[in-house]
């Protein structure tokens, strides 16, 4: 990495012990020392109305200020119907209104998808990626972050115990990193 890198991280579930916030933690972990990871909270977000902008929301506000000011987005999600979570689809929404003005044009991002079953939120992972095409976002395509049987990686305090996901974690991370300063410097 040529310079530290803020990332905003968006995690669709709203479980204070999720799986997939677990999993952020984690990676915050492993992540290389000039990549700063940080959570960016959606579940206070006002639901999206276009009436709203006229005046909006501080909530609103206040999310779009720290999205604008990051380098990256990392979106953590479960897997809900195949699909995101109605709080991370909110925040897209959010941070991309009002037309013209979206937060996210041409920042890096990626994708995480986590389940304790064994397709790691294949579903989500590609309805996500859809949004972000449109958001004008390039998107790390590998490693890809399909992260099935998370169930078995914590202990009873939400540490991380499973080594080979640690090393995936920490190899997405440092792609992610590369794919940060690519995307910058085009």
């Amino acid at each position: 990495m040529s310079q530290p890198r803020t990332v905003a991280v968006l995690i669709g579930s709203l479980r204070k012990e999720s799986f997939t916030r677990k999993t952020v933690r984690a990676l915050q972990e492993v992540a290389p020392a000039g990549l700063k990871l940080e959570i960016v909270e959606i579940g206070h977000l006002p639901f999206y109305n276009e009436d709203l902008e006229a005046d909006p929301p501080p909530q609103w506000v206040e999310f779009r200020n720290k999205v604008r000011g990051v380098d990256a987005v990392l979106f953590a999600s479960p897997e809900y119907n195949r699909s995101v979570p109605a709080a991370l689809k909110n925040a897209i929404d959010v941070g991309s209104r009002p037309y013209g003005s979206s937060v996210y044009a041409g920042k890096a991002a990626a994708v995480l998808t986590v389940s304790p079953g064994v397709i790691g939120g294949f579903g989500a992972n590609h309805h996500l990626r859809q949004s972000l095409v449109f958001l004008d976002m390039p998107v790390l395509q590998q490693p890809e972050g399909y992260l099935g049987g998370v169930a078995k990686w914590f202990d009873a305090e939400g540490r991380l115990t499973d080594e080979s996901a640690r090393q995936f974690l920490t190899r997405f991370a440092a792609a992610f990193a590369v794919w940060i300063d690519r995307v910058a410097s085009d």
